[in-house]
């Protein structure tokens, strides 16, 4: 409430456990909630990973579910499997532990097995250069991390489809931060709705261009803080990039009849 936020959406990865009781939650703070979802899906024909975003979506809805509880625990797994390389590797660190970390959503994440390595003294942010070492995704001549497990994404047609079954309008997130905008005209025809524009990963290039594609598409410009507290790649402010009330009428109004 210290931030004057009178709109807050609740976009959480590939789930919407939860979801429910903190709608209720803000709407109890006198904020007008709206329920979300981040689906993370791919470009199969560019080999990079795109998020979509469904707004005004109903929680629990099966066609959400069938599409992304799958993807769930094949993370929770890949995360055990890292886990486990990390062990044999010499860090100092238990499933247990980690697991922890975890407690009240849907898995571990690579982010919770960096919380345990901080608290362990092997690090002091989570997105730095063991991060890098541990878990990253290789490719441009680079290898992979030491502890980097491949997962099978969704494909980004079902992620849309998915988000209209549910009632859901859906939004491209942050194409600047994976290099989407190559792929903006594709999923228009998948039915795509809108574009993040203002996100804290963008610069003020990504921007202009994800406005251009909004024009040129029709899609309805977003914004907001993606704000993961601990977990996120930097400190931001939550509420920060407000794209203004006229971005959720134009939500509402793109909302399947």
């Amino acid at each position: 409430m210290k931030e004057n936020i009178s709109v807050l959406a609740v976009t959480n990865h590939d789930t919407t456990k939860g979801l429910v009781a903190m709608l209720e939650r803000g709407r109890e703070l006198g904020l007008d909630m709206i329920p979300g979802i981040e689906i993370s899906a791919y470009d199969m024909e560019r080999s990079r990973r795109v998020h979509i975003l469904g707004y005004f979506i109903e929680p629990g809805h099966p066609a959400l579910e069938q599409l992304c509880t799958p993807m769930i625990h094949k993370r929770h797994e890949a995360s055990r499997v890292m886990v486990e390389r990390l062990i044999e590797a010499g860090y100092s660190i238990t499933w247990d532990q980690v697991s922890r970390y975890a407690d009240g959503g849907t898995g571990v994440y690579k982010q919770h097995i960096m919380h345990a390595l901080i608290d362990n003294g092997y690090a002091k942010t989570i997105y730095g250069e063991l991060y890098k070492k541990l878990f990253s995704r290789g490719g441009n001549g680079e290898e992979p991390g030491m502890a980097y497990v491949r997962l099978d994404y969704l494909h980004a047609r079902d992620a849309i489809e998915a988000v209209i079954q549910a009632g859901g309008v859906p939004v491209l997130a942050h194409p600047g931060q994976y290099g989407n905008f190559e792929y903006v005209r594709e999923l228009v025809g998948m039915g795509l709705q809108g574009i993040e524009v203002w996100h804290s990963l963008h610069d003020a290039e990504d921007e202009e261009r994800a406005m251009e594609y909004a024009r040129r598409y029709d899609l309805v410009m977003t914004g907001g803080s993606d704000f993961h507290g601990f977990y996120g790649e930097r400190e931001v402010r939550l509420g920060s990039k407000d794209p203004g009330i006229s971005c959720v009428q134009e939500l509402k109004k793109r909302r399947p009849k």
